[in-house]
């Protein structure tokens, strides 16, 4: 199980996308020209950690010594949702999130999956004769070490190393990847999310969390004590820890400094969870935009306040730990993707 270092992920950690085109293939037809014959690394990639960059890495050095485009092959929804309907995830990457940083770090491409009632009931083999090879037309794949596919999980590491290659498939498989004697494994990074540490997801993801939302219109309450914030609610399952972050935010390619507080409002209303982030030095119309927010450092938890004065008093204090943090950027474990594009 190696070590998360830079040897050990093979190509560079971040590599920031050019002007190159990054293709997106939909469903289980043959994929457009620029991914034709590629070599796919195959799994969730939920969150895109280092763990995830491994498999992507031996996948684009394998595509270059076949001469073939690279890309990663996913599902979505996650398995797990399609399984579990009634059980929300908290995904760390949603889809757009996902290709975002999938393009931004090289990739050719990527080939999006469907997973329905049709591909959980597809066997093993067919998964890779028929759809790996008969309809993809994919030269190579590469796995992680606990990637299962076909129904019932029956296709393991060993069955695709031994089925793919005999179907004419260059197969590799990668083994776990570890950081500082631990797993880096999704469910790590969303326990460390899930208590707050975002340095520490920041240290599994090899790169700050981002999350994507629309800017909507909320009570203007912010406004009113000085602190105008843009608010984005976020999907079902969101696990953040709640409380007051050091973040990000880019809004039209431009990356802003600012402070977020993601939770119920205790003082005043105490509703459904809320992201709303104060842009630092910024005045200007958010309503309807797109927002990357990136969160750099955890300042406190949540809190209810006596009165708006005691709310302000604090949120002053908030804002300079915030700002002291990000002057800080050289000392957060990993380093910024933002911005993303669309």
């Amino acid at each position: 199980m190696p070590d998360a270092t830079p040897a050990a992920l093979g190509s560079p950690d971040l590599r920031v996308a050019g002007p190159r085109a990054f293709a997106v293939s939909r469903g289980a037809a043959p994929p457009p020209a620029a991914l034709a014959g590629a070599v796919a690394a195959i799994g969730n990639f939920d969150g895109v950690h280092l763990g995830h960059r491994a498999v992507i890495g031996r996948a684009e050095a394998l595509a270059r010594s076949l001469g073939r485009p690279a890309c990663v092959l996913t599902f979505e929804p996650h398995p797990r949702a399609y399984f579990r309907p009634g059980e929300p995830l908290f995904s760390l990457t949603p889809e757009p999130v996902k290709l975002a940083l999938l393009d931004h770090f090289g990739l050719d491409g990527a080939i999006v999956v469907p997973f329905d009632a049709a591909l959980a009931a597809t066997s093993a083999h067919d998964f890779l004769a028929d759809l790996l090879v008969g309809r993809l037309g994919l030269s190579g794949v590469v796995a992680g070490y606990d990637f299962h596919f076909g129904h019932d999980r029956e296709g393991t590491p060993a069955f695709l190393l031994e089925h793919g290659r005999a179907l004419g498939l260059a197969v590799e498989i990668v083994e776990r990847l570890a950081l500082q004697g631990g797993p880096v494994s999704s469910t790590a990074v969303r326990r460390a999310l899930q208590e707050g540490d975002v340095e520490q997801a920041a240290r599994l993801l090899g790169y700050r969390w981002v999350v994507r939302s629309t800017v909507q219109h909320g009570d203007k309450r912010g406004r009113t004590l000085g602190y105008p914030t843009a608010n984005l609610r976020m999907t079902p399952g969101f696990g953040l820890r709640h409380g007051i972050y050091a973040v990000r935010i880019a809004l039209d390619g431009v990356v802003h400094d600012g402070v977020a507080s993601y939770g119920r409002r205790p003082t005043f209303d105490d509703g459904a969870p809320l992201l709303e982030v104060h842009l630092f030095d910024f005045s200007g119309d958010l309503y309807g935009g797109t927002a990357d927010v990136e969160f750099a450092a955890w300042i406190r938890g949540e809190e209810k306040f006596a009165s708006a004065d005691a709310l302000i008093a604090r949120m002053d204090q908030d804002s300079a730990e915030a700002r002291a943090a990000l002057a800080r950027a050289q000392d957060v474990p990993a380093p910024s993707v933002l911005p993303l594009r669309p």
